[in-house]
């Protein structure tokens, strides 16, 4: 997917910064939103691009994680195959990332021989090193079909809400968790565990043939995370870099290991996953012969599977792929995810590795986003509200107005917002007005008064230093690009490109350039169109990571032959001699157009704009019954509070209570399809 392909196989250079770059690998059972896309892949491909430009040997790895319990529920649901459907969604999350312009060195899949191999070999030396322990659990279980029930393949109604057709993980009309069966005792969640169900499912189903499921033992393998704890803090508090992640990333991990890390399940009764091996010493193969990995064990082994799918393709003896992960002293690793990923990246692949006794490469910087949410309410691809990956390109809008939008409000500290009227407003005012005038006026006034060529800048003498004050305040700029990227901010490095983008317009403005000055000053002229042209070369090269198709137009503008990737290079310092006068120019057009302020409106109302309304009345009616029980509740008791004051309750008081508590029981039941934990 990359846009120039490489030569040949890129591996890690002695004695260079060499960087190993992944993005949360997406789920190959649902189409990809615009917030996945900002949250990890797009995020990922601006590093990655910008290292590039750095001179850096960078490789960027994703792919499609497909195994687990979702991916079969949803073949089911399609009536296909688990891997005829993976195939679908991977070629669908292809088609969006390819119009997006994501430039991964490779985009692969998990259901691979080279994934099956890397999995369970790093399970065997986990085994072997005693962070495997078997657990006997009561389970669902279809007679019919002789088999133990994933909790996603059972159905029935909820114990809390009373809807038919929940799951036995979790109940879509209330949100709360579940059990497929009665609990036969307390399931509070321990800290550092899954989180455990609030209820249960009544009158439960098995989702394939309807038949009442068994309560049954068997048996699971646990990774001992609790003998990992000490290992797992050491490697946070001194190995790793994790000062510098991303807030949210370092509260969240910090979260787990204080409430103590506990062992957690990595088997699930599934056909569709990496097998369980039942030829290890000491493991009961019988046992676990009808068993496969859970989801969340093996996908983080993904990356460094697809890594070899890459390195050492169809060898299945290949080492290659070791020279980037197992070689922690020559590349640092970057992992870009939203937060709701951040325990898998920071805590149980880092522990696996650890676990297994070798010299895995493991993270240096873990970049994570908080949510992007859609005009006040979510995103939701079945009631059709939001833009989703493959209707982006319906609006007719170019991808990279659709890159900057999103990666300017990209979700670093806190949730952001998906608005159309923010972003028609950022096409019109940041881009077209800022970017957009400062190169088509340099260009357009070059082509039109200087006969399409640079002209000649160096002779010019900068008697009031203004020229060399310009030169020196955008190259402090760059100086804080640089470091923004380095630190993975990105929303404030687009920022700094558009500063020095202002300060080209300010450039013209102040030097007022125009047929006037070509004709009172013409040295002087010439010196700021040659100033501007190389600034414009700059901004190119800055714009590259974030918008590659604007900065390919800008260089084919301004003269610069050629085409692909190699063209781009970030400097530590700016000269401002790159072009050469009497290089000829290219035709001036215009970046970008101008979008009707009509559009928003639009565009609301075509993505999911009436079911938008329903979501944020359903959220308003939510917020004001829990006003109300948050009132009465205060009410309530400063009422006891007033009756014991008086030594025994007054007849009033007691009224009163009675009152509020028969009104609270008539009034207690949330609109339908709601609840105060939210619906999901």
């Amino acid at each position: 997917m990359s846009d120039s392909a490489p030569e040949s196989t890129l591996l890690p250079q002695p004695g260079k910064q060499n960087i190993l770059i992944t993005s949360a690998l997406p789920y190959a059972n649902n189409v990809p939103h615009l917030g996945n896309i900002i949250g990890s892949v797009l995020s990922a491909d601006v590093f990655a691009r910008f290292c590039r430009a750095r001179g850096l040997p960078t490789l960027y790895v994703c792919g499609t994680d497909e195994y687990g319990t979702a991916t079969e529920t949803q073949a089911l649901a399609e009536g296909v195959d688990p891997a005829t459907l993976c195939a679908k969604y991977n070629a669908i999350h292809r088609d969006i990332y390819a119009w997006f312009k994501i430039d991964f060195d490779i985009f692969g899949r998990t259901p691979t021989p080279q994934h099956t191999e890397i999995v369970q070999d790093m399970f065997t030396r986990l085994w072997e090193n005693g962070f495997i322990e078997e657990r006997e659990t009561e389970q669902a279980y279809c007679p019919t079909h002789s088999s133990f029930l994933a909790d996603r393949f059972v159905e029935g109604e909820c114990s809390l809400c009373h809807a038919a057709g929940a799951r036995g993980d979790q109940c879509d009309a209330c949100g709360n968790l579940l059990d497929p069966l009665e609990p036969v005792e307390d399931t509070k969640a321990e800290p550092g565990e899954e989180k455990k169900a609030t209820g249960w499912l009544l009158n439960p189903r098995c989702k394939l043939d309807g038949t009442t499921p068994e309560r049954r033992k068997t048996k699971h393998l646990y990774l001992r995370l609790d003998a990992l704890q000490p290992e797992i803090k050491s490697w946070l508090d001194n190995a790793s870099n994790s000062k510098d992640w991303s807030a949210n990333a370092v509260a969240i991990t910090q979260s787990w290991i204080n409430d103590g890390l506990k062992p957690r399940s990595i088997t699930r009764d599934l056909k569709w996953g990496v097998p369980v091996p039942t030829n290890l010493p000491g493991l009961p193969g019988h046992d676990y012969d009808k068993k496969v990995f859970y989801v969340w064990f093996d996908a983080c082994i993904g990356y460094p599977s697809i890594t070899k799918c890459y390195t050492d393709t169809d060898d299945a003896t290949g080492k290659n792929w070791e020279k980037w992960w197992k070689n922690p002293d020559n590349v640092s690793l970057y992992q870009f995810m939203g937060k709701d990923n951040v325990p898998f990246h920071s805590i149980i692949f880092p522990g696996s590795q650890l676990g297994t006794r070798e010299s895995w490469t493991q993270v240096t910087k873990l970049s994570t986003t908080e949510y992007l949410n859609y005009e006040g309410g979510k995103f939701s691809k079945s009631k059709s509200v939001g833009v989703f990956g493959n209707s982006a390109k319906d609006t007719g809008i170019a991808v990279d107005v659709w890159r900057y939008y999103l990666l300017s409000r990209r979700p670093e500290t806190s949730d952001s917002e998906f608005s159309w009227r923010e972003f028609v407003d950022a096409n019109n005012n940041d881009l077209l007005k800022n970017l957009g005038n400062f190169c088509n006026r340099v260009v357009k006034f070059c082509h039109a008064k200087l006969n399409a060529v640079v002209p000649d800048y160096h002779s010019y003498e900068d008697v009031d230093g203004s020229l060399k004050q310009h030169k020196e305040d955008v190259n402090g700029l760059i100086q804080t690009y640089i470091a923004n990227l380095q630190a993975t901010k990105l929303r404030a490095g687009l920022t700094t490109i558009l500063s020095i983008s202002a300060l080209g317009n300010k450039l013209l403005q102040d030097n007022k350039l125009s047929n006037q000055l070509l004709s009172e000053d013409p040295a002087r002229c010439n010196a700021v169109v040659g100033l501007a042209l190389n600034q414009l070369y700059l901004l190119a090269n800055l714009l590259f990571p974030y918008m590659p198709g604007t900065a390919d137009s800008i260089l084919h503008q301004i003269g610069v032959q050629g085409s692909g990737n190699g063209r781009f290079s970030i400097p530590d310092a700016w000269k401002a001699d790159t072009l050469s006068p009497n290089q000829a120019i290219g035709e001036p057009k215009l970046l970008f157009s101008a979008i009707p302020p009509e559009k928003a409106d639009e565009w609301r109302e075509a993505f999911g704009g009436e079911e938008l309304r329903k979501q944020k009345a359903i959220e308003m009616e939510k917020a004001a019954a829990k006003k109300v029980a948050k009132e009465k509740e205060k009410e309530k008791k400063r009422l006891k509070k007033l009756a014991l004051a008086g030594g025994g309750a007054p007849k009033e008081s007691s009224a009163q209570l009675q009152n509020l508590s028969i009104n609270d029981a008539a009034g207690s039941e949330l609109p339908k399809g709601s609840s105060e934990k939210g619906a999901a």
